[in-house]
């Protein structure tokens, strides 16, 4: 079962302590190594980001910054886990390792599984 892991924060957050860094790198390194994380990166800042909006019949391009914008997606992983409760703990640790090298950091770690081929709604007919 494999769930995507979603890192969001505040737009203006900035650049992450290189403690951080070194210690998501080394938990991330273990977690390839045993085979429950997938796939992981981090996302450029919202300022480089385009947004394709349907809204009113109308579809609308805007380049970032997005002065609306609460939260943003920082980084992403995939896990490969036997429950969700397995992903849930990973992501757990994902904030608690902000919690601890990055002292003022708020935001918020999303757990989503994702569905399979087999579980895709039926097409419209």
């Amino acid at each position: 079962m494999r769930h995507m892991v979603l890192v969001k924060m505040g737009p203006e957050v900035g650049a992450p302590p290189a403690e951080l860094s070194e210690a998501m790198g080394r938990e991330m390194g273990e977690a390839f190594a045993s085979g429950l994380m997938v796939d992981a990166g981090g996302l450029s800042p919202v300022s480089a980001a385009t947004e394709i909006r349907l809204s009113a019949g109308r579809v609308t391009v805007t380049d970032g910054p997005f002065a609306e914008a609460k939260e943003v997606v920082g980084g992403y992983s995939i896990l490969e886990t036997s429950t969700k409760e397995e992903a849930v703990e990973a992501a757990r640790r994902v904030i608690e390792l902000h919690q601890e090298f990055w002292p003022g950091w708020e935001g918020s770690v999303e757990v989503r599984g994702i569905a399979g081929s087999d579980q895709a709604p039926p097409a419209a007919p």
